[in-house]
């Protein structure tokens, strides 16, 4: 019998345990929803301040990606037209494109009239 004893955990060796006590329907009860009314609405206001940061916080992002995207793509087209316009000035570009126009490139240096007649 003792050693029977000895392998039973010390809360049954003293007789069978404590039986908790059920939530009573008086405790959730209409008294206490109208006793507490003002404190539920708290909670479910801030749960719906809560669920909306949520959806907020997601928007906020989604419109950063999307700005960062279009950021990425306007600069990739800055530096194509950039060097698009780099290219058409370098003089021999130039001198293509207004070949078709009959203007020819300079191969003597300019000269300076003078008015011989002065008065």
């Amino acid at each position: 019998m003792d050693q029977s004893n000895e392998n039973i955990a010390p809360d049954e060796a003293n007789g069978p345990a404590k039986t908790r006590t059920r939530w009573q329907p008086s405790r959730l009860g209409y008294r206490w929803v109208v006793r507490n009314i003002g404190y539920l609405l708290f909670l479910a206001a801030l749960a719906v301040v809560y669920i909306y940061n949520g959806h907020y916080a997601d928007k906020i992002s989604r419109d950063l990606s999307r700005t960062d995207k279009e950021l990425k793509e306007l600069q990739y087209e800055y530096k194509t037209l950039k060097s698009e316009v780099m290219f058409r000035s370098k003089e021999s570009e130039l001198a293509k494109a207004v070949a078709p126009f009959g203007l020819v490139e300079l191969t003597q240096p300019p000269f300076v009239l003078i008015d011989s007649v002065q008065k």
